[in-house]
């Protein structure tokens, strides 16, 4: 008998993405829960615990109006 699911990568452990801080560059392996992620222009962007924390007021400045209602 046969799995359902025999040959199918999709579930399988894969190597953590490295990511780059898009502000000021500091690497790490996977998307740390700490860090934020902005999706600007279409492009995916992750900023670290640090810049996050630094720029917060420009980040939530930019959410649009009708998620703080």
């Amino acid at each position: 008998m046969t799995s359902p699911h025999e040959g199918d990568d999709e579930g399988s452990a894969a190597e953590p993405e490295t990511l780059a801080c898009a502000r000021c560059g500091v690497r790490a392996d996977g998307p740390p829960p700490t860090w934020a992620l902005s999706v600007e222009n279409g492009v995916r962007l992750h900023y670290c615990e640090r810049c996050s924390r630094e720029n917060l007021r420009a980040i939530e400045g930019r959410l649009d109006s009708r998620w703080w209602w």
